[in-house]
């Protein structure tokens, strides 16, 4: 009875938090799957623990771990001794998120760059436009400081 009422907590919380990342942007499945793995005991599944926790078909898995892999919430690896890949959240998997980030932040930066030089930066789109770059190019930056401070604080508190 104990390990049953265990796996209806983990699934009540999971459904919790997949809604709240649901809410923040993420689509259903990736939230579901990341939140399984997230509070997984050892953060590695493989699809078929995956779908039958979530009781998803194989495929929602597929789709899901496909995307978070994307943006590196999780990372693919083989089970020693099979062809079965399973499915890893890490420790550090927000870092690796937003930091992955940079390269998105980059692009848009040149994008909204050519942008304002094809629209004008003395027009009203260009001047908009040029304030979002600005603005991409501060976070840029302040994800480097926060990141850095992140990496102190959680060596000074989890010793790693």
């Amino acid at each position: 009875m104990g390990e049953q009422r265990d796996a209806e907590v983990v699934s009540r919380f999971v459904e919790r938090f997949a809604a709240q990342l649901v809410e923040a942007g993420m689509t259903r499945m990736p939230a579901r799957v990341f939140a399984a793995l997230l509070s997984s005991e050892r953060g590695v599944m493989s699809s078929a623990e995956l779908g039958e926790q979530l009781q998803v078909s194989p495929a929602a898995v597929s789709g899901a771990i496909r995307y978070l892999a994307q943006v590196d919430m999780v990372t693919r690896e083989r089970e020693p001794g099979s062809r079965r890949e399973r499915y890893r959240v890490h420790s550090d998997q927000w870092y690796e998120a937003l930091t992955s980030r940079n390269s998105v932040l980059k692009r848009w930066e040149g994008t909204l760059r050519e942008g304002v030089e094809q629209l004008g930066a003395d027009t009203a789109p260009g001047r908009r436009l040029n304030e979002t770059m600005a603005f991409f190019q501060f976070l840029e930056d302040e994800i480097v400081v926060v990141m850095d401070r992140w990496r102190a604080h959680r060596l000074e508190r989890f010793g790693h």
